[in-house]
C-alpha cells in the first residue's frame, strides 16, 4: 500500500491548490475575485497542457514569484509557490516540493489570516499523509478543519465549504486504506454538501464513494458508479483517469474479470504517460500487473513488469524510505523555528499566568484585608451609635428627673405659700372680729 498512500500526492497537490482560493475568497478582500478564478482554473486542469513543458514553468513560476515579492504582493506569491510546490510534485521531485512548501509557510506566517492558516495545515496534513505519517496528517488536518468550524461559526465562511475539509479526511483514509472512517467522512461531506461558487465538484465525491463500495464489497455498484463517471473526468480532468482505472481495474479483479482489468491498468498507464500526471502511481500499477500475469502463468510478462515497478518505485521512493524520513525533519527548518517560537510564547503565557494569579491573589489578600477593615470599623461605628442612643436616652431621662423634681419643688413652694396666705387671712379675720 505504499505506492496507494503516495502516489495520490501529486492529485492531492492539485486538489488543494484548486482550492486554496476558494478559501481565501471567503475573508480575504483584497483582489480575491482575480485569485478565486485562478484557483477554479487550477483546479480543473482540463487539458492538464501545463505539465507538458514543467522545467520552463518552473523558471516560469519562480520569476514570477520574485516579481511579486519586489512588488510587496505576499498573498500572490505564496500562490505562485504552492503551483511551484505543485509542479514539482507531479515531477516527483519531493525533496524541492518540499523546500517550496515550507518557503510559502514562512511567507504565510507574515500574512496572519484564518483562511490561509486553515489552508496551510490542510496542506501540512495532506503532506504527511503522503508519507504515512497518519498522527501528523490527523493532527493538520484537524487544526484546519477547526479553523473553518470557527470561521463558520462567525459568519466568515458558508458551512458547504467545510465540505472541502472533510474530503480532505476522505482522501486520507482512502490512502491508509480505512474505508469505513473514509466513508464517515463522505457522510459528513454530503451532509454539508451544497451548490456554491468553485465547489467540490460532486463526481469526486462519488469517486470516492465508488472506493468505499469496491472496499466493503459491493463491487457491482463501484462498477456502475466508475463507469458514470468517466465522461466527466475525460471531459474536466483526464489526467485523474490514472486513479480511476487504476480503481476500475481493482474491482474488475475483485469479480474475477482478470483481463478487462488488465485492459485498464494499462489505460491508467497511457493517462498518466500522456498528460504527465501521477507518474509516481504507475509502480502500484505495475505491481498489479504483475501478480495478474503471474497468476496466468506468464512469467516473462510477470518479471518484465516486477522490473519496471522496481525501478520506478526506486527512483520515486527510495529518498522517502524509512531510514530516509528524517530527511522531513532535517528539512523543515520553519517548522522547527515555529515549534521553539510556540514553546517560547506557551512559557511566556505560563509566567504571565503564573503572574497574574500572584497578581490576582494579592489582589483577593487586599480585598479581604479591606472587607476586614470595613467590618471592624462598622463594628466600632455602630457600637458608637449605640453608646451615643444610650446616653442620650439617659440624658433624657435625666433631664425629666429634674423637670419632675422642679416641678415638685415648684409646687412645694406654691403649697407653702398658699399656706402662708391663708394663716394670714385667718389672723386677719380673728383681728377684725
Amino acid at each position: 500500500m505504499k505506492h496507494l498512500f503516495s502516489s495520490l500526492y501529486s492529485d492531492i497537490i492539485s486538489f488543494v491548490i484548486g482550492t486554496f482560493w476558494l478559501f481565501s475568497s471567503v475573508v480575504l478582500a483584497q483582489g480575491a475575485n482575480d485569485i478565486n478564478e485562478s484557483g477554479k482554473n487550477f483546479f480543473l486542469d482540463s487539458k492538464g497542457k501545463k505539465y507538458e513543458n514543467s522545467g520552463e514553468l518552473i523558471k516560469e513560476l519562480r520569476k514570477r514569484h520574485e516579481t511579486l515579492l519586489q512588488k510587496g504582493d505576499t498573498l500572490q506569491g505564496i500562490d505562485v509557490l504552492m503551483q511551484l510546490a505543485d509542479v514539482y510534485g507531479h515531477r516527483a521531485e519531493y525533496a524541492n516540493s518540499y523546500d517550496v512548501f515550507w518557503q510559502s509557510l514562512f511567507l504565510a506566517d507574515r500574512v496572519k489570516n484564518d483562511s490561509l492558516d486553515a489552508l496551510i495545515a490542510w496542506r501540512l496534513g495532506r503532506f504527511y499523509s503522503f508519507y504515512k505519517r497518519e498522527k501528523e496528517s490527523l493532527k493538520y488536518l484537524n487544526k484546519a478543519l477547526n479553523i473553518k468550524k470557527n470561521m463558520v461559526k462567525e459568519g466568515n465562511a458558508d458551512p458547504a465549504y467545510l465540505v472541502l475539509n472533510y474530503f480532505a479526511f476522505v482522501s486520507t483514509y482512502r490512502e491508509f486504506d480505512m474505508p469505513k472512517l473514509a466513508s464517515k467522512y463522505l457522510d459528513s461531506c454530503l451532509i454539508y454538501y451544497k451548490d456554491v461558487k468553485n465547489q467540490l465538484p460532486m463526481p469526486q465525491l462519488n469517486f470516492e464513494k465508488a472506493f468505499i463500495l469496491s472496499k466493503t464489497g459491493h463491487n457491482e455498484e463501484a462498477l456502475e458508479l466508475f463507469k458514470n463517471l468517466e465522461p466527466y473526468f475525460l471531459e474536466n480532468r483526464p489526467s485523474y483517469m490514472v486513479l480511476v482505472y487504476t480503481y476500475w481495474g481493482d474491482v474488475l479483479q475483485n469479480i474475477g474479470d482478470l483481463n478487462n482489468s488488465v485492459k485498464y491498468y494499462e489505460k491508467a498507464i497511457n493517462a498518466s504517460e500522456k498528460y504527465k500526471r501521477h507518474i509516481d502511481f504507475t509502480p502500484l500499477i505495475y505491481e498489479r500487473l504483475t501478480e495478474h500475469y503471474v497468476k496466468q502463468g506468464n512469467y516473462q510478462k510477470a518479471y518484465g513488469n516486477l522490473k519496471i515497478a522496481k525501478n520506478l518505485d526506486a527512483l520515486f521512493f527510495d529518498g522517502r524510505s524509512s531510514k530516509n524520513k528524517s530527511m522531513l525533519e532535517i528539512r523543515d527548518e520553519f517548522r522547527i523555528e515555529k515549534q521553539r517560537q510556540l514553546d517560547l510564547i506557551q512559557q511566556q503565557r505560563f509566567e504571565k499566568l503564573k503572574q497574574e494569579e500572584k497578581i490576582s491573589m494579592l489582589q483577593r489578600v487586599i480585598l479581604l484585608g479591606t472587607i476586614v477593615f470595613i467590618l471592624i470599623l462598622a463594628f466600632f461605628f455602630f457600637r458608637h451609635l449605640r453608646n451615643k442612643h444610650k446616653l442620650e436616652k439617659q440624658l433624657i431621662r435625666r433631664n425629666k428627673e429634674l423637670e419632675i423634681q422642679k416641678a415638685n419643688e415648684l409646687l412645694e413652694l406654691k403649697n407653702k405659700e398658699l399656706a402662708a396666705s391663708v394663716l394670714q387671712l385667718v389672723e386677719k379675720d380673728e383681728f377684725l372680729k
